[in-house]
């Protein structure tokens, strides 16, 4: 187990990015009300205004290839916080997440954490989706990627980064975090978007999400859940 004393220092938020102009200007919007940040949008191959919305916001905006994991580990690489946050670009984070960051790291054996989640819609079976990610999060110490997970870079280097997959890797990641101490869950929400869960319906969504989990761990490869993902493959209705 990893003791860390984090003095208060710089936190660097890296967004990854593939046409979200609707969203990024509002995600940099909350990552404004704070100290001592910088803020890194690693696009990776946007068709919108995305790079032109961000870099109108004066952070940086760099390019990579693309690839969630690909595209954060580019980030992190450049990024010259003590502290790393990965943000999706359809996340809002809450007003003092800079602080209460700083503060979960101070905390005995805690190498990494994450925020509660809170969907952005008006339905009671997301109520149901946010329950059971507060039970997964706090209980397995598995929070994923859309609840803003957060980590000094020395810790990032030290499990060398996201592994670059095409699908799974914020699950990866986490699983060679808790080998090292502690995930603390913040109580705070982060807020995102429910379009994924709209798009496809609340239970479909979260049926597939288990069943892409289940079959990473039977060591079915990523590549092949990546296309099945994308293309709807697990099941028809």
């Amino acid at each position: 187990m990893i003791t860390q004393n984090i003095q208060p220092g710089k936190i660097s938020i890296i967004i990854p990015t593939i046409n979200e102009a609707g969203n990024i200007k509002q995600t940099i919007a909350t990552t404004q009300r704070s100290t001592n940040i910088e803020v890194i949008v690693v696009d990776g191959g946007s068709q919108d205004d995305t790079v032109a919305i961000a870099g109108s916001l004066g952070v940086k905006v760099i390019s990579s290839s693309p690839g969630r994991a690909v595209q954060m580990n580019t980030g992190a690489a450049l990024a010259s916080g003590d502290i790393l946050l990965f943000l999706h670009a359809d996340t809002l984070l809450p007003v003092g997440f800079d602080e209460m960051i700083r503060a979960a790291l101070q905390q005995p054996g805690v190498i990494a954490g994450a925020f509660a989640l809170r969907i952005n819609a008006d339905l009671a079976s997301l109520r149901l989706v946010e329950k059971g990610v507060y039970w997964r999060s706090r209980l397995l110490q598995m929070p994923y990627g859309d609840q803003a997970i957060f980590m000094t870079k020395a810790v990032f280097q030290q499990v060398c980064g996201f592994p670059e997959l095409p699908i799974m890797e914020d699950f990866e990641l986490i699983r060679r975090l808790k080998r090292l101490g502690k995930i603390t869950i913040l109580c705070v929400p982060v807020i995102t978007s429910a379009r994924r869960w709209l798009q496809k319906g609340v239970f479909k969504t979260t049926l597939i999400n288990q069943i892409v989990i289940i079959a990473y761990l039977l060591k079915i490869k990523p590549a092949r859940l990546r296309t099945w993902y994308s293309q709807g493959k697990f099941f028809k209705f």
